[in-house]
């Protein structure tokens, strides 16, 4: 029996990043030899066990063979006559086929360290094709290894399997999961931009993918093209250290811009509600988190307002502030505040510019949240008028600060 420790933890050592996760593969045992050992089992379609100390996991040498369409259909065999190389072989690319013996010795089979010192995303077989989650994974690299380049072999595959109809057998759960955690990478706008290249992003975030191409009015936007004030508006949002709920409003407030009529344009009026009635069934297809989802809906409807706040009546600053239930949920008020800096920054020439609104905002709040409603409540005669006269009063304080 042979440990050894693969993947992202030699691939991090190599690249001197700190190691979150460390993976084992046990070549030449069964899992009776394993089980004897005190591991415990949890991999469901192929042997997976925990460690009994570090709870580290460690799985049987595999190799798998395509046997339906979609990233599930796959059959795999785990037997002690697997060879490392052979386990390796069946991983999407070659800086994540890499492995590293107990005694430190680095087994590199499919030149991992060669693409890691180019800095080059390529897979390590044909198999990469027999699994679409690998698209998804190779994006989200390329965001979180930002000076990598795709290989130019590995794009084609990618189209390849976009036109063969492997994209559409993702399921909603592993879309998002990808999505999100490539949100929080620090350049999520590689991402996006990868599968738009493959043309991924048409298949699977069509509402996004039709906004490369739509104009903006240059005095607003020198960038123009809303695709890349999206992208530079995700960028933004990372570089601020958002939320995920925030770097998703970021990436999903102007959805409404893709559907503008063309005699419009370049102008985008009420684009914000149209950015509301997209998101929604955008939400609903990829299944995404209320949290998400809630923070996305008051940014894409409010960002425009939020930008015009030494413009707005004091009333409409309270209808904004009630909308988006700032009193109880001054956090989540902060993460739209977030995204619509982001949104006011992600623009040619102005990432340095500071986002003035913000403190107005948080004046605002911090005026209607000094009211005492209690008091105001306990000094009203008519219970009916209560609420009337709390917001009088927090109308007031608005029109004083």
């Amino acid at each position: 029996m042979q440990v050894y420790c693969v993947g992202g933890a030699v691939r991090d050592e190599l690249l001197g990043l700190p190691v979150q996760d460390r993976d084992w593969v046990v070549v030449g045992a069964t899992p009776q030899q394993l089980l004897g050992q005190g591991f415990k089992p949890v991999g469901k379609d192929f042997p997976v066990f925990l460690h009994p100390k570090t709870h580290e996991e460690y799985a049987l040498a595999r190799t798998e063979r395509k046997t339906a369409p979609g990233y599930a259909g796959f059959a795999f065999h785990a037997a002690p006559d697997v060879t490392l190389d052979e386990d390796l072989a069946r991983r999407d690319l070659t800086i994540n086929a890499m492995a590293r013996s107990e005694e430190g010795v680095l087994i590199d089979p499919y030149g991992g360290q060669d693409d890691l010192q180019n800095h080059l995303l390529r897979h390590v077989s044909p198999a990469f094709a027999e699994d679409p989650v690998r698209i998804l994974r190779l994006a989200r690299f390329a965001a979180r290894f930002a000076d990598f380049s795709v290989a130019p072999e590995t794009l084609a595959l990618m189209r390849q399997m976009v036109e063969n109809g492997e994209v559409d057998a993702l399921v909603a759960e592993r879309v998002w999961q990808e999505l999100a955690r490539s949100l929080m990478e620090a350049m999520p706008s590689r991402m996006f931009e990868t599968l738009r290249t493959c043309g991924a992003l048409a298949k699977l975030l069509p509402e996004l993918d039709r906004l490369w191409g739509v104009p903006q009015r240059a005095d607003y936007h020198p960038e123009i093209d809303t695709g890349v004030h999206v992208m530079m508006v995700i960028d933004m949002a990372a570089r601020l250290g958002l939320s995920l709920p925030a770097r998703f409003a970021a990436l999903t407030h102007d959805l409404g811009k893709g559907v503008t009529p063309a005699h419009i344009l370049p102008r985008h009026l009420g684009h914000e509600l149209k950015s509301v009635e997209l998101l929604e069934p955008l939400c609903e297809r990829l299944r995404v988190p209320a949290e998400c989802r809630d923070v996305a809906r008051l940014v894409a409807r409010y960002h425009g307002d939020m930008a015009k706040i030494a413009e707005l009546r004091p009333e409409t600053k309270l209808k904004i502030l009630e909308c988006c239930d700032a009193l109880r949920r001054p956090a989540r008020f902060d993460e739209v505040l977030g995204a619509c800096e982001a949104d006011d920054r992600g623009r040619l020439g102005f990432a340095e510019r500071p986002y003035a609104p913000a403190p107005l905002w948080r004046q605002t709040l911090a005026a209607v949240q000094a009211v005492d409603a209690g008091a105001i409540a306990k000094a009203c005669a008519d219970p009916v008028q209560i609420s009337l006269r709390i917001r009088e009063a927090r109308i007031a304080a608005l029109k004083a600060c």
